[in-house]
């Protein structure tokens, strides 16, 4: 796929997707929505890759949905749904887009990091939810705004959000709509650090590098997915039975050898497992499994 509104580049083995539509302040247009999805399917495939990094270009991270006519392509909807489609007799085409690319990064096999260079409003911080570390450059604006806009939270924030910051904080900044600081979404614990602009990046990398020098990808991959979905787990033997199946089958390959001999040898380890071709088949693992 050939990128308009995005960057993709891998440097030392971590991807860094800047979000480029800077004279509209990235703002999130339909076309973002699929590169964004498409640039993921090419880090999950992309073995050199252990680690991604989200940003925008300019001053800003994104300001939300284009909504201005002259440089939206949404057609009139924000579903890219064709003019006068009937959806009600098909309910499932009705999707936001700002979902689809959420439950996309949910997915993903690498760890995200979002470098919030700027603002970042309605789905410019929505879609950084499932991302698993959010860094921000010191006094960035941000917003739930949806319900100052006439409409309501979307790209599966109304999941994410308070099962990171809680529901009482989740409320007050969804129901006002109002805009507030990085300092305060530091405080609530939306955001994990604040830093100059310039540091910003910079900081972003080490985490990346950490986790790419020190680290099974495939280990990644599972223990990411283990945490995101046994957030919402109805009772702790659901999330015995994933762990123990992750454990079983993690124990088993190739890098949990080296993992042993690295340590035991008093050495940094080199993992050769890969995250697109070695990971199990976690069908059935997220269901409710009987209670014993």
């Amino acid at each position: 796929m050939t990128y308009e509104t995005i960057d993709l580049t891998v440097q030392d083995r971590v991807a860094t997707i800047t979000l480029r539509r800077p004279d509209r302040l990235n703002a999130f247009t339909l076309r973002m929505g699929r590169e964004l999805i498409a640039a993921f399917d090419q880090t999950d495939a992309d073995d050199s890759v252990r680690a991604v990094i989200v940003t925008g270009s300019g001053r800003a991270f994104c300001a939300g949905m284009e909504l201005d006519p002259a440089h939206s392509d949404a057609a009139g909807n924000l579903f890219g749904l064709a003019p006068g489609e009937d959806v009600e007799s098909h309910p499932e085409k009705i999707r936001d887009s700002g979902g689809t690319v959420t439950l996309r990064i949910f997915e993903s096999k690498k760890p995200v990091i979002a470098a919030i260079n700027g603002p970042a409003v309605g789905i410019g911080v929505t879609m950084t939810l499932a991302m698993d570390y959010r860094l921000a450059a010191k006094g960035s604006k941000m917003g739930f705004v949806f319900a100052r806009r006439g409409i309501v939270t979307e790209a599966c924030s109304s999941w994410f959000l308070p099962r990171i910051v809680g529901v009482p904080r989740a409320l007050d900044w969804i129901l006002s709509g109002r805009v507030f600081l990085s300092e305060e979404a530091l405080e609530g614990g939306l955001v994990r650090s604040l830093h100059a602009p310039e540091d910003l990046l910079p900081a972003a990398r080490k985490i990346a590098a950490e986790i790419a020098e020190n680290t099974s990808a495939v280990s990644v991959a599972l223990c990411r997915q283990l945490v995101w979905r046994m957030s919402g787990a109805p009772h702790p033997m659901l999330a015995h039975r994933a762990d123990s199946r992750a454990m079983y089958h993690s124990s088993i390959g190739v890098d949990a050898a080296e993992g042993i001999a690295s340590f035991l040898e008093k050495r940094g380890p080199r993992f050769q497992g890969s995250a697109a071709r070695d990971l199990p088949d976690t069908t059935g693992w997220w269901e409710d499994p009987p209670y014993r």
